[in-house]
């Protein structure tokens, strides 16, 4: 929940004459009438309309008074559940209003700024809050575009029965809400060359080189006595035995081509934002799988970086939850790059080598269009890695015009010359949905000379 913040008026002189400033054209044409009427009984001699143009004048004044005081003692939060949605879906945004002075407030409008992406600009009217009491107001917002949005700051706007005055207050707090791309949930299918993910994987590393290198852990019942190891025994003052030898968890990376030259269009069905959605599914799965996982794009950035674990999400736990939030923040933002190539991918994934295991991890690429060169570089990562599927967009096709007037190769020949290189490659048009290709790649063969996995 955020606070408000303090307002943006401050309590002396200058707020004071900040509030006067607050005069609607009923409290101004008040006070004019006041001080007329004031002057002509004070010409004519007359004390009866002296008492009217001084209750004419006063009221004004009284009512800037008051509300310049409750503009100070009224407090606003704002709670946004939940801070993170696909697009499309919605989130409820719950504004609360404390009256923390001793008087009532007279009437309130609450406005909330809000990214016009989101929907109207919300507003409620409360009629009265007692002293002490506090009101609760909600409203749902929701966006068909990925991105990151703001929300806030709160602004309250006070007004007296009369309607002579009218004071904005504005809070400083603000939320932000993180619209991720669409996911959907994908088949378990095996792909070609992957590892099993975790547990159960065919690779294993030692954890026991010699005296100095053991991995020792607490013992467990039914652990054989012949594995303790008495001087980490003697160490934690508790028996622990040897970790002999300790599952690999298997390695995923999905790569993300965001070359502004190899998309075309833009808008949620777009062939780029199309890409996006797909890692972002590919991600969920892969994780949910029980992959170590992280996303490469064609600027060679890697998320969640290059510490830890290589640049790969955690084994688990709350390390993995938090680096799977950072790389559907990374795609909720991600957008195309003026890069010309693949070719700071591709160093990465020579340089990561999957763990420094050559032929180790599944390598998952959305790939737009690709020249000669950019296909060859393409075909060339898939040395590195134990399988690779490649999801190949044709910007022709995405824009529906026709083949001839492409300037790449057939997006068929793109294709073959990846199968050819040892690629799972399948051609991603418009309207087909990604789970359904996603099954097509469990099913397709891979290695040179492959005809199967079209998409």
């Amino acid at each position: 929940m955020d606070a408000g913040g303090p307002a943006e008026e401050g309590r002396g002189a200058g707020g004071l004459r900040a509030s006067l400033s607050g005069l609607t054209t009923r409290g101004r044409s008040f006070l004019a009438a006041g001080i007329a009427a004031a002057a002509c009984a004070y010409v004519l001699g007359q004390g009866e309309l002296l008492r009217v143009g001084l209750l004419l004048a006063v009221l004004p004044l009284i009512c800037v008074l008051a509300l310049h005081r409750t503009r100070h003692r009224v407090s606003g939060s704002r709670r946004l559940t939940p801070a993170r949605v696909s697009a499309g879906a919605e989130a409820r945004v719950q504004l609360r209003l404390d009256n923390v002075s001793r008087l009532p407030t007279g009437l309130l409008m609450l406005q909330d700024r809000v990214p016009y992406v989101l929907g109207p600009r919300p507003r409620f009217v409360l009629d009265r809050v007692e002293p002490g009491g506090r009101r609760e107001v909600s409203y749902r917002v929701r966006s068909d575009l990925r991105g990151r949005y703001p929300l806030g700051p709160l602004q309250l706007r006070l007004s007296d029965p009369f309607g002579l005055v009218e004071l904005t207050r504005s809070f400083s707090a603000y939320d932000t809400l993180t619209v991720i791309p669409r996911t959907e949930p994908l088949p378990p299918v095996r792909l070609a060359g992957e590892a099993s993910g975790y547990g159960d994987g065919s690779r294993r590393s030692l954890a026991l080189a010699g005296e100095d290198d053991v991995i020792p852990r607490g013992y467990r019942r039914g652990d054989d006595l012949r594995r303790v190891h008495w001087r980490s025994t003697a160490r934690y003052g508790e028996l622990m035995v040897r970790r002999e030898e300790q599952p690999q968890r298997s390695r995923a990376t999905v790569l993300l081509d965001t070359r502004r030259l190899a998309f075309e269009g833009a808008g949620p069905d777009s062939a780029f934002e199309w890409a996006v959605s797909g890692a972002a599914s590919a991600l969920v799965h892969l994780l949910e799988r029980g992959f170590s996982v992280r996303l490469l794009t064609d600027t060679g950035d890697s998320v969640p970086g290059e510490g830890g674990s290589g640049g790969f999400s955690a084994s688990g736990g709350q390390d993995s939850a938090t680096a799977a939030g950072l790389m559907m923040d990374t795609l909720a933002v991600v957008g195309q790059s003026d890069g010309a190539g693949l070719s700071r991918a591709h160093d990465a994934v020579r340089g990561s080598g999957f763990g420094g295991n050559a032929g180790d991890g599944l390598l998952v690429a959305f790939l737009g269009d690709l020249d000669d060169v950019q296909t060859e570089l393409a075909a060339k990562m898939r040395q590195r890695a134990g399988g690779a599927v490649a999801f190949v967009l044709d910007s022709a096709t995405w824009a529906g015009r026709p083949a001839q007037e492409h300037a790449l190769p057939p997006v068929e020949e793109r294709l073959r010359r990846l199968r050819d290189a040892g690629w799972t490659a399948l051609a991603a048009p418009p309207g087909v949905a990604f789970g359904e290709l996603w099954r097509q790649a469990g099913r397709a063969p891979s290695g040179p000379g492959t005809t199967g996995g079209r998409g």
